[in-house]
């Protein structure tokens, strides 16, 4: 099924998922020194929500956080006192999105993507949204235990010269666009959403998505789909649909 946006066209019945999905066990992606996620039956007194212990529905509840168990988009909020809710702020669900893949660079003791990289990347191109694969690209980021191993992330000139080029979704696989640990500085987090000036309120983060090596660099249409949590971070859903000729 095709269907036209923005003069291109893409078919419909041809979607490109890059979300991790959550599981409630250890084997979830995991970061930031919590726990993994829980999916179990609720329980209360003598009932159990669950069909094989005789009730008549599966009835679980879910504990995890946002964050650090999987695919996420945020919005300021995220770093800000005052609250801003991903839920208010992101309106639109269609964007014009390329893919690139990079390998990070090494820093000081760090590896990460830099300016230089991103410029070469994108070039003169125009895109609302910008879906970073980061090498190696193994499977393992489907359930890899981040905490305290000190993952890439972007320069503080990287995140700049995203916003100074318009990009209002900014899509990674990797636990944060900042350094794990930082002293809570989040620079590039500031800078994307210009925190010192004004502010993006519009421009979304999305974290800790997989992109599968048979999805090829280039641009595509993205469908940011968010579960409407009023909170500033949700988790959500993005799904890639390649550009027909």
């Amino acid at each position: 099924m095709l269907a036209k946006i923005k003069n291109d066209f893409i078919d419909l019945s041809k979607p490109l998922d890059i979300s991790i999905p959550l599981r409630g066990d250890s084997s979830n992606v995991n970061a930031w020194y919590v726990d993994h996620p829980k999916i179990e039956p609720h329980s209360k007194g003598d009932f159990v929500g669950k069909v094989s212990e005789g009730a008549s529905v599966n009835f679980n509840d879910i504990s995890f956080n946002p964050h650090a168990h999987g695919t996420h988009t945020e919005c300021v909020g995220h770093i800000t006192e005052y609250f801003y809710s991903v839920n208010q702020n992101l309106k639109q669900y269609f964007f014009k999105a390329e893919v690139i893949t990079l390998a990070p660079e090494k820093y000081q003791d760090d590896f990460v993507i830099s300016r230089k990289q991103l410029q070469y990347a994108l070039g003169n191109k125009k895109r609302e949204a910008l879906v970073i694969r980061t090498l190696p690209n193994l499977k393992e980021k489907l359930s890899r235990r981040y905490s305290n191993t000190n993952p890439p992330y972007l320069l503080e000139q990287a995140a700049e010269f995203l916003a100074g080029k318009g990009i209002e979704h900014l899509l990674i696989d990797l636990p944060s666009v900042d350094k794990e640990k930082d002293g809570g500085a989040l620079l590039a987090h500031n800078a994307f959403w210009n925190t010192g000036g004004k502010v993006r309120k519009h421009a979304t983060i999305t974290e800790f998505i997989f992109v599968p090596n048979k999805v090829k660099d280039g641009k595509y249409f993205l469908n940011l789909q968010v579960a409407p949590f009023e909170n500033d971070a949700s988790p959500s859903r993005p799904v890639l649909y390649k550009i027909e000729d």
